[in-house]
């Protein structure tokens, strides 16, 4: 078992939800070279299953289906009619579309899924996380068709889906629970009565109860207790006769102190920084378990080699109560797998739309070092790689939260964002040398593409024009404030003079590069140019965040100052869509007085419901939308008057 840590809020007593997986063990362990992260070693005469069908989508599914690859076992994908392009579809020796985009017809859609089953002779599925991978009834029906679950048996699934029957297994399996609480509250292991604990996992960063950051191990868990934890993991799994991928979660205090909380019967989303400190593959584990092997490892096979960190990307506005929902096409799409160890579970690729239908999740990002600083640097690197074009993505916040000093202390809980945030994501605050390093690198930026507008293949448009100028006086606008600059050329660097700082940019300024390594007086930092245009406007990723920045010549700066300013739409009288989505309810019509804060109506996305409110008090004008719209980011809804 892996055990993954959710601490909660600090104060008084400080929980921490300690995450343990039990996972089957089945692969021969070995140590992790440094370009990998995870190894196991593939029998082929060890025979398995010859088909598969993974009935999930997204990441994970395109997660199983390299594994399958690897084992020689022929996969088969299921896809909604939205889906019919995703990249799980092209992977998949076979695919099948089982209903239109919702969810209850299409990947719930057990009826369905069986027939795919029958009609594709797949001898076992897998189903990856959430959808039906704690269902016992799916599980049920493939039993009774002779078809292999790839997961716990159906008792098992029933026995910690249930939690209060889980909480008596727990206590008279002598595991610790929490005192006088008897109401409402995983683990690898064999067919053969064999079971294994694969270390501890940090899950506390989260914002609306879904993890953000991972990381393998804890920096709370001293040795003794991850080993009294999973021994207490290990006696759980073996009383309620458990097999296969799982976790078990424990509240842990202060002073270390856990109780049994739960127990998830699958595999999880952040599985990956467990596979990474431990060398092993744990869904080719699962399949090895489910065939019927016994485990191949002791308990003191399995390590702690190095740290893993994992970050969720996702499709999603961070500076909108930490992450609204995002969509579009990827329209430019680069992984940042040029950065030593560096691993990406992804399932979209350069062109793939991000719909309203599904999690906004892009992939998950994992960094492995051989200590917590090494990984949580290369995440940083990682970060910095990423291309995403067309849609937000939530790389700024994911890059604040682990160079956090509270983060990279340890000090961390499930309050850790409104903690840090208490007005909300607001992006990186610039020091003010990062300020002149982002001044001298925008105007460096805008004298190098004046340079090579001046160019046609390498050569002046107009032979006779011949260009000696080596130096320009700029106007940089940012936020607020307004910085003359005084650039001059040498070669490939150019010298700033800005904010009373003389600054020496180098790069190689290839502009049709997304990404840009520029060093500034020996200081190395990845950008990427996003956009820019004839009036100056441009904006840049510097240090994870997006920053617009307004670049004028010195007389154009001037003449500006005549140029009327466009007045700022009035809010308060309003209501748009902060996201895509579609209407739910609406509680209003025309003539109606509403109050402050009162419901106007509700917009849904990606599973997530969204409470739209009056910014003030009056009376409707006019209504936009209805129930069962489809609405875009910033559209129109309510006017008042």
């Amino acid at each position: 078992m892996a055990a993954a840590l959710r601490r909660g809020a600090a104060g008084g007593r400080r929980g921490l939800w300690t995450l343990l997986r039990c996972e089957t063990l089945c692969s021969r362990w070995c140590l992790i070279p440094s370009h990998k992260l995870y190894s196991s070693v593939y029998d082929p005469n060890e025979k398995t299953f010859e088909k598969l069908l993974i009935a999930n989508r997204g990441e994970i599914a395109c997660r199983v289906i390299k594994t399958c690859k690897k084992m020689g076992i022929k996969t088969v994908a299921i896809h909604s009619d939205v889906d019919a392009n995703a990249v799980h579809v092209k992977m998949a020796d076979e695919a099948v579309c089982v209903g239109p985009a919702p969810t209850s017809k299409s990947y719930l859609n057990m009826d369905a899924i069986m027939e795919v089953i029958k009609k594709t002779r797949a001898q076992a599925v897998h189903p990856g996380y959430g959808f039906l991978s704690e269902n016992r009834e799916f599980a049920r029906r493939l039993a009774s068709e002779g078809v292999t679950f790839i997961g716990p048996d159906t008792h098992a699934i029933q026995a910690m889906g249930d939690k209060i029957e889980s909480k008596l297994l727990a206590k008279n399996a002598k595991v610790n629970t929490i005192p006088g609480f008897d109401g409402v509250v995983k683990v690898l292991a064999d067919k053969h009565g064999n079971t294994l604990w694969l270390n501890e996992r940090e899950c506390s960063i989260q914002r609306r109860n879904q993890k953000v950051v991972e990381e393998a191990p804890s920096t709370f868990l001293d040795p003794e207790t991850r080993r009294a934890m999973g021994e207490q993991a290990v006696a759980l799994a073996k009383a309620v006769k458990y097999s296969s991928a799982g976790t078990v979660e424990f509240l842990v205090d202060s002073s270390k102190n856990f109780y049994f909380l739960e127990m998830n019967t699958r595999l999880q989303v952040e599985h990956p920084v467990t596979e990474c400190i431990t060398g092993l593959d744990l869904v080719q584990e699962m399949i090895r378990v489910a065939k019927g092997y016994p485990l191949r490892h002791k308990q003191a096979d399995i390590p702690i080699n190095g740290w893993a960190v994992e970050c969720r990307v996702y499709a999603e506005d961070p500076y909108k109560s930490f992450g609204l929902p995002s969509i579009g096409k990827l329209s430019q799409y680069q992984e940042p797998l040029q950065v030593p160890s560096v691993r990406v579970d992804s399932g979209v690729q350069q062109g793939s739309d991000i719909s309203i239908f599904y999690d906004p999740m892009i992939s998950k990002l994992i960094t492995y070092g051989s200590n917590r600083a090494e990984a949580l640097k290369r995440m940083e690197e990682a970060l910095d790689n990423y291309v995403i074009r067309g849609v937000a993505h939530n790389i700024s916040l994911l890059r604040e939260v682990i160079i956090h000093p509270r983060f990279i202390q340890g000090e961390i809980s499930t309050k850790f964002l409104p903690e840090v945030y208490p007005d909300g994501f607001k992006g990186h605050k610039l020091t003010d040398l990062e300020r002149r390093e982002l001044l001298a690198t925008a105007a460096s930026l805008y004298v190098s593409e004046q340079l090579r507008s001046q160019k046609f293949l390498g050569t002046p448009r107009i032979p006779i024009a011949k260009s000696k100028r080596s130096s320009w006086e700029l106007s940089v606008r940012l936020g607020d404030g307004i910085y003359p600059a005084a650039v001059s050329k040498d070669g490939s660097s150019f010298s700033v003079e800005v904010d009373g700082m003389k600054l020496n940019v180098t790069s190689e300024w290839n502009l049709a590069s997304p990404l840009l390594s520029v060093t500034i007086d020996g200081t190395q930092r990845t950008i990427q140019r996003l956009s820019r245009n004839a009036a100056g406007d441009i904006s840049i990723q510097f240090l994870g965040t997006v920053y617009k920045l307004q670049i004028l010549t010195k007389v154009a700066a001037e003449m500006s100052k005549y140029m009327p300013e466009k007045a700022a739409e009035d809010t308060s009288s309003i209501l748009r869509s902060p996201m895509p989505g579609a209407v739910v309810a609406v509680s209003v019509k025309p003539g109606d007085m509403v109050s402050e804060g009162q419901e106007i109506c509700v917009i849904e996305a990606m599973k997530m419901q969204n409470s739209m409110t009056a910014a003030k008090t009056g009376k409707v004008k006019a209504v936009h939308c209805k129930a069962g719209d489809t609405v875009g980011e910033g559209d129109l809804l309510v006017e008042l008057e």
